[in-house]
């Protein structure tokens, strides 16, 4: 009996050593594990409501820390970083390290360190990366070492992108000049990151690199071009299609929409326009079955490219300070009209959503191809609504054209914002060369 006993007991001894060198069942890896970070982040950004603009800052240096961590694993793979502009250049790892651990607290030191609720990246990197324990205390304490150190280079280069000088700024001054933008109702609120045009980029030269067109002059001549796409707007509005309003809903993206009830205003927070491109990313990243060198390629040059991207707008937002249709036909059609979507508050020209969208879509379509079909379901827990397209441009072509469905841009400003997004993308692309 004895005998038995101290068998039985070295049987459970060896097993529960075996278990501790096992990947534990909660573990995440690989892609996946990308995944969930991206979704954490999303998460705290809608809660937080973050503007666009710097949503894509904190999207951009995310997963590129994510990238950079992992991509010793993975050694033919370029550093994005080594081509950016004022990165230092990290090294690599002094020995092997696990490459999901050290890119996961890559990611969540440097989203800790940009977003407001710190807490919840803190709870996010309990849940994600206490599965690791498991690994050996030297590979564990190596990987997660350069992990950090990978994103100790990149906040350093964030600290340096003006984004501090850019808080203390003085706010944009209003000119109540027939043509020029100003604030919009419901809440006429101040015009947002007016000096977002002074951050870094990182990867073009400048915010001009890629410039956009100009817009149409201001003029109320009824044969104007400026005064037809007027009408433009003003006419889909009166009957719009089921088609078109499911559409500007649908691409609205809006991370702070105000309802107002008598005195009462409530808000509905959902993603920016950078966190829908997020998701997108990751279902088509899903569905093509990508490996997690590919997904971290897809997800840091996807988000640098919007970063850039919103860069090169507001450059251009703030030089041209385009009245906004809902201005402009309030004062010379119809002083009760309301646009379908609530109208951001910055100038008008060029559409963000059609610079965004198509820088996204022309990376991701260089990674996967011009012809990937995929159904974009990040808006079914928003607005319960899913959307089918034949390619990844379509997607972008959608999201662009949705502004002028929901009233709240003029044609020629989502034209001229796709060609500058175009722009963009391409850029990025190249860092894969």
């Amino acid at each position: 009996m004895i005998v038995i006993r101290i068998f039985l007991l070295s049987l459970f001894i060896m097993g529960a050593c075996c278990c501790t060198q096992r990947k534990p069942i909660d573990q995440l890896t690989g892609a996946e594990l990308e995944h969930a970070c991206v979704n954490k982040l999303t998460d705290v950004i809608v809660h937080d409501i973050i503007s666009p603009p710097v949503a894509s800052r904190m999207y951009s240096y995310a997963t590129l820390a994510y990238y950079e961590a992992l991509r010793p694993a993975f050694p033919q793979s370029p550093s994005f970083m080594a081509k950016m502009n004022d990165f230092q250049d990290p090294g690599m790892p002094e020995g092997p390290i696990d490459a999901d651990f050290a890119a996961a607290t890559a990611f969540l030191a440097v989203s800790e360190k940009l977003v407001f609720s710190k807490d919840s990246i803190r709870t996010a990197r309990k849940q994600l990366l206490t599965p690791f324990n498991h690994l050996d205390n030297g590979l564990r304490e190596r990987s997660g070492s350069w992990g950090e150190k990978v994103a100790g280079i990149i906040l350093h280069r964030a600290s340096r992108d003006n984004y501090r000088q850019t808080r203390s700024m003085p706010r944009y001054s209003v000119f109540n000049e027939p043509g020029l933008w100003k604030q919009t109702p419901p809440d006429y609120s101040d015009a947002t990151e007016p000096h977002w045009q002074l951050i870094r980029p990182l990867f073009m030269d400048s915010a001009s690199q890629c410039k956009a067109g100009t817009p149409n002059p201001f003029d109320l001549d009824k044969h104007s071009p400026f005064y037809l796409e007027m009408m433009e707007v003003y006419n889909i509005s009166k009957a719009p299609t089921p088609s078109q309003d499911t559409i500007a809903r649908f691409w609205d993206d809006n991370p702070f929409v105000s309802e107002h009830k008598g005195h009462l205003t409530y808000a509905n927070k959902k993603i920016t326009p950078v966190g829908h491109w997020e998701i997108i990313t990751s279902i088509i990243c899903r569905k093509a079955n990508a490996d997690a060198l590919t997904t971290a390629r897809a997800y840091a040059l996807t988000s640098s490219a919007m970063f850039d991207g919103f860069i090169s707008c507001w450059e251009e937002k703030y030089r041209s300070r385009t009245v906004r249709p809902i201005t402009v036909i309030r004062e010379t059609l119809s002083s009760e009209w309301n646009s379908l979507l609530q109208t951001p508050p910055f100038p008008e020209f060029t559409s963000g959503h059609s610079v965004v969208s198509a820088a996204a879509a022309t990376v991701l379509s260089g990674i996967f191809g011009n012809d990937f079909t995929f159904t974009d379901t990040s808006e079914i827990k928003y607005l319960g609504l899913q959307r089918a397209f034949g390619s990844i441009r379509e997607a972008a072509d959608e999201a662009g054209i949705s502004r002028l469905y929901g009233g709240i841009h003029f044609r020629k400003a989502i034209v001229e914002g796709k060609k500058q997004g175009d722009k963009v993308g391409q850029l990025h692309l190249s860092l894969l060369r």
